[in-house]
């Protein structure tokens, strides 16, 4: 079974940081000081668990342009699993009921591989493709609601 929690904990924090580390850093080469930012303290963090096992990642924070989902990772032998979704369900759901999101933009930069990942939650392309940390990227957007 999975679920997804908000890393409220010390313990959960560094599981989420472990599966964006093994994902990002070791399988996608992103260097560990651009995955690990100055961002995080400001960051609502959350784990995905496949029963007892640490497998997703993801945060949100407010941004001057609005809400910022980012740093979704799913471990690659549990990939094709719902879990992304989840991930990307969960954070939505957490952002819809905090007291200062309301009428905000939500945006993402996705990697392109989870587009069609991002476009079933209702986010649409917005400008030209970029490059990332050497790798593609896709900005998406949606309006809260």
């Amino acid at each position: 079974m999975v679920t997804v929690q908000l890393a409220d904990s010390n313990k959960l924090l560094k599981q989420a940081f472990r599966v964006r580390e093994e994902v990002f850093v070791n399988e996608q080469q992103v260097a560990r000081e651009e995955e690990f930012d100055i961002f995080e303290d400001e960051s609502h963090h959350f784990v995905a668990h496949y029963g007892d096992v640490p497998c997703g990642a993801a945060r949100w924070r407010t941004t001057e342009e609005g809400i910022k989902l980012e740093r979704f990772a799913v471990k690659k032998a549990y990939r094709g699993r719902g879990i992304g979704a989840l991930l990307v369900e969960s954070v939505l759901e957490h952002v819809a009921v905090q007291p200062d999101t309301a009428g905000k933009k939500l945006y993402l930069n996705a990697q392109l591989t989870a587009l069609p990942l991002y476009e079933k939650f209702g986010f649409k392309p917005e400008g030209d493709r970029f490059m990332e940390c050497n790798i593609e990227h896709q900005k998406m957007v949606r309006e809260i609601g």
